[in-house]
């Protein structure tokens, strides 16, 4: 896989790094690298059980679990989370940098009015008698004052375009913040629900186990009993017991984790989701798409992208430090002696004419800083090839967990339906003095260690389900 995307993740930054190289009004081009349509689809992984499909993926996935409480916790969580909110904030801020760079494009201007009076020192003023003091002079003066930067080496034009990178980066980090809350509020819910359908698969087994107890300790009483079956039946019952705390444990943290996510305090979590006692299930394959609709999906992908057009347009930036920088200012107003006489044509004033900046004895300086631009570009073309490097890992990854457990749990299930019926036949046996009553309880602890083995499953289904969802960047585009 990486031979064949570096070709690709080169070609789409050689663009981004030559247009970084000449100053001029032209943006960098860092777009997505042709990946190959397909290239985790074509896999065979889930094809064989149905367990996905080549249709778009949705982007409101959690819908498809037909699961009223979860989509009232995602649109919650949606509203309702405090990282959400950070990042929308940080957005903000990001977009006001960005009419800031804008600004450059036009005319800086300053109005100024003023009202001063003033003496002059007597032995300045020539002319004046011994020992009088000079006249105080009252002057008026209002104004407007202009600059304009001609941008001819492009450096405005390179600031706004990193700019707007900076924008567009800060807008895919908050769609990264949506998947994964949705995600994780999709993690948390059925967490709970798993737990709690754990912990009913081990109060089913603890009843059965305690009629077996209660059963070789009346035996025991009537003498037909010994104390080795009965000392078994309840190490085997206080065993089942023993997972118990932990289970509740486990359902608890999901419901905490749930209620920070949805914004609330531990002790408003959801009650629907304490309550819950199967995990969401689906009914239909998980659509994924092709593997080129993925990296132009995944915000953590754009994301990167745009902070590699971000860099190279800031070696631009950089590159025209090495060139004057030539600008347009005039000013135009009135000074007067007195208030009234500011109106006059003879008290107007006016100055116009250009202005040239270089700063070519620091030319080291501007070079290093051109090096230093250079660098950062190459450290987020790298960033970049590792991002889409690592959305393709997550996506396989994704697939074949998934795969493979709807397979483990098939098997799983098999397994428990023997074991179920092994105990049935062995309880049937004992009971028609075939067989001992060791075999009854050592058929009942293959039947527990079944049910919990095959419920384990299930929540590792609902898991592998929503890190998939995850993996193929749902939710994004919901806020």
């Amino acid at each position: 896989m990486t031979n064949r995307l570096t070709p690709l993740l080169t070609a789409c930054a050689a663009s981004a790094l030559l247009a970084a190289c000449a100053v001029g009004p032209r943006a960098p081009d860092a777009s997505l690298p042709p990946l190959a349509s397909g290239a985790f689809v074509s896999s065979p992984l889930g094809s064989a059980n149905g367990a996905t499909s080549t249709a778009e993926a949705r982007s409101d996935w959690w819908r498809l679990y037909a699961d009223p409480t979860l989509d009232g916790l995602i649109e919650q969580a949606f509203a309702q989370n405090n990282e959400l909110e950070a990042a929308v904030a940080s957005l903000r801020a990001v977009r006001a940098s960005l009419s800031e760079a804008r600004s450059g494009l036009f005319p800086t201007t300053n109005t100024s009015a003023s009202a001063t009076r003033s003496r002059s020192s007597a032995a300045t003023v020539q002319g004046l008698p011994a020992g009088q003091d000079a006249p105080e002079v009252d002057v008026y003066d209002v104004g407007l004052d202009a600059s304009y930067e001609i941008d001819l080496f492009g450096r405005v034009a390179s600031t706004i375009r990193a700019a707007n990178a900076d924008v567009d980066a800060q807008a895919a980090a908050l769609d990264v913040i949506r998947v994964s809350v949705a995600a994780e509020t999709a993690r948390a819910y059925a967490d709970a629900c798993s737990a709690n359908a754990q912990i009913a698969v081990a109060e089913r087994t603890i009843g059965l186990q305690q009629n077996t107890a209660d059963l070789t300790q009346r035996l025991l009483e009537g003498g037909a009993g010994t104390g080795l079956d009965t000392s078994r039946a309840q190490s085997l019952l206080a065993s089942t017991r023993a997972q118990l705390p932990s289970l509740r444990a486990a359902r608890d943290g999901a419901l905490y984790r749930l209620a920070t996510l949805t914004g609330v305090t531990p002790a408003e979590a959801s009650q629907a989701a304490r309550s819950c006692m199967r995990p969401p299930q689906l009914s239909q394959p998980i659509p994924v798409g092709d593997g080129a609709a993925l990296l132009a999906r995944r915000p953590d992908v754009r994301q990167a992208e745009r902070a590699l057009a971000g860099a190279a347009a800031r070696v631009n930036v950089a590159t025209a430090s090495l060139y004057p920088t030539i600008s347009l200012g005039g000013s135009i107003g009135s000074t007067a002696l007195e208030a009234g006489d500011l109106s006059d044509d003879t008290s107007y004033r006016f100055s116009f004419g250009p202005l040239i900046s270089w700063s070519f004895p620091n030319i080291l300086a501007a070079r290093a800083r051109i090096e230093a631009a250079d660098a950062r570009t190459d450290a987020a073309l790298a960033t970049f090839d590792q991002t889409v490097l690592l959305a393709l890992q997550e996506t396989e990854t994704a697939l074949t967990n998934y795969a493979n457990e709807l397979d483990r749990r098939a098997a799983l299930t098999q397994a428990r339906d023997q074991a179920a019926n092994a105990s049935r036949l062995a309880r049937l046996r004992f009971d028609a003095g075939a067989d001992s009553l060791f075999t009854v309880l050592d058929a009942q602890r293959t039947e527990a260690a079944a049910d919990a083995a095959l419920a384990q499953s299930d929540a590792l289904v609902t898991t592998y389900q929503i890190a998939l969802f995850k993996a193929l960047a749902g939710g994004w585009d919901q806020g």
